[in-house]
């Protein structure tokens, strides 16, 4: 856990008390504040009651004297599409409104720091795909380099139950637009953008609001490097207004599938192979069409902002090169599963919908493709140029018989059940194909997640493999 910092005998509100909330608590609560809480569900607040946190109704006013600081976690709306009612409490009393990650930055670094040989170091990644992928793989990078590191943030742990840092330590956090538009503090060493497309639009009222919250994790607290994915407009903005000049190096461009040459630092993908240049040189190439951990353009967009950020605290090409190939993917996004028999085996379960999909779909020749569940408005008539590497698909689900239509001449069996697809698939699967799980659908009609449906997944090819 990290105690938070300059909190001693204050009274501080926290409002949410599921993971983050309660982790929240708990390091205000170290740091020597004292915790009031509340949660608009009944058994959430009985629980935390009975693990011995101060219950406060803080929709009423009685409940807010001697409160200096509002906490908030990050799935609670606080401007669009309206403030929840205790935040917009807290502004009508001038009491500033924070969150998890505001905390951990403005706590993390201690006095214990003037003893370190290195100084730690954060790496902070945001964007609206790859995030995940993309922060997991430099933790791994790091971890394979034999550098201290931790992960947290939006991906595994939470930012104040990660460790003290340690000499040389590099923290690793994936931060969603929720996290990074409120935290008053923001200060990684290397802020990384991947990309952006539309998401969360209601919450950010619009495309430009929800840019804009990505935006303040290079605008507020300027790192001393930024990794910027530029193939989209915005990210060829943002590195514009970041830079001083085509011969600043405080910005690395990556790109996924345009040259990049002219700048002074440069990380892109081209026909498979990963190019750094620096001052208009060549510095380090790495083929990538053998990495099985990330197969795809949009994989190998991820390799590049992951490669930039490890060069960014300094690790030599060849570590990094040497990590890409031990890197087994996030579990349900692009995870090679097993190969049997010359047969690729992977899940994607995390393609739920077209744009995911036809993500996966780029990325493998020769496809056994599953797909279907309840599926999105829209249907997935937009996939139809990506079906051509479809040498069959087997459609479960309620969508099922929707999809089949929508396939034009692609073969097809309605198999209804995972069960049944697998064991379709890999009964009539040839050596050199991909049975490949890219459902392009919600997993509600037979799973809770598409967690469980992916698990499913890997459950019977596993069973496959063990015959």
């Amino acid at each position: 856990m990290i105690p938070v910092q300059g909190v001693e005998g204050q009274t501080i509100a926290v409002l949410g008390l599921g993971r983050s909330g309660k982790a929240t608590a708990a390091a205000l609560v170290a740091g020597g504040a004292k915790v009031i809480a509340w949660d608009d569900g009944v058994d959430t607040r009985e629980a935390a009651a009975a693990d011995g946190l101060t219950i406060a109704d803080l929709t009423r006013d009685e409940a807010w004297t001697g409160v200096t600081e509002l906490i908030t976690s990050p799935g609670i709306p606080h401007l669009y599409p309206k403030p929840h009612p205790v935040i917009a409490k807290a502004y009508a009393l001038g009491i500033p409104v924070d969150n998890d990650i505001g905390l951990f930055f403005r706590s993390y670094a201690t006095e214990d720091w003037e003893g370190f040989d290195r100084a730690p170091r954060v790496i902070a990644v945001t964007g609206s795909n790859g995030k995940s992928t993309t922060t997991a793989l430099i933790h791994h990078i790091l971890r394979e380099a034999g550098r201290p590191t931790q992960m947290g943030g939006n991906i595994g742990t939470g930012v104040l139950s990660l460790e003290p840092a340690e000499d040389g330590e590099v923290v690793v956090l994936e931060l969603s637009s929720y996290q990074t538009e409120l935290a008053r503090a923001l200060t990684p060493d290397v802020a990384v953008f991947t990309n952006l497309s539309p998401d969360h639009l209601d919450r950010h009222s619009g495309h430009g609001g929800y840019f804009a919250a990505k935006r303040r994790l290079f605008a507020e607290g300027g790192p001393d490097r930024a990794v910027i994915g530029i193939d989209e407009l915005e990210g060829l903005y943002l590195a514009n207004q970041l830079s001083m000049g085509p011969a600043d190096d405080r910005v690395i461009r990556v790109s996924a599938g345009q040259k990049l040459d002219g700048a002074a630092w440069s990380v892109f993908a081209r026909k498979g192979f990963l190019c750094e240049y620096r001052k208009g040189r060549q510095a380090a190439s790495i083929d990538l069409r053998a990495v099985t951990g990330l197969p795809g353009a949009h994989n190998h967009q991820n390799a590049c902002a992951a490669y930039a950020a490890c060069r960014a605290v300094g690790l030599a090409p060849r570590e990094i090169e040497a990590a890409f190939h031990s890197f087994a993917g996030l579990p349900h996004r692009s995870q090679t599963v097993a190969e049997i028999g010359g047969v690729r085996y992977v899940n994607d379960s995390k393609a739920t919908n077209v744009d995911a999909a036809a993500k996966a779909l780029q990325a493998f020749d020769r496809i056994r493709w599953i797909a279907g569940g309840l599926g999105k408005e829209g249907g997935i008539g937009a996939l139809a140029p990506y079906l051509g590497r479809v040498t069959k698909a087997y459609l479960i689900g309620h969508s099922a018989r929707d999809f089949a239509l929508e396939i034009g001449q692609t073969p097809y069996e309605i198999a209804e059940t995972m069960d049944a697809a697998v064991a379709r698939a890999a009964s009539e699967a040839q050596p050199g194909e991909t049975v490949l799980l890219a459902p392009a659908a919600a997993s509600f009609d037979q799973y809770p997640n598409f967690e469980k449906r992916g698990e499913h997944f890997t459950e019977l090819v596993k069973a496959l493999a063990s015959l």
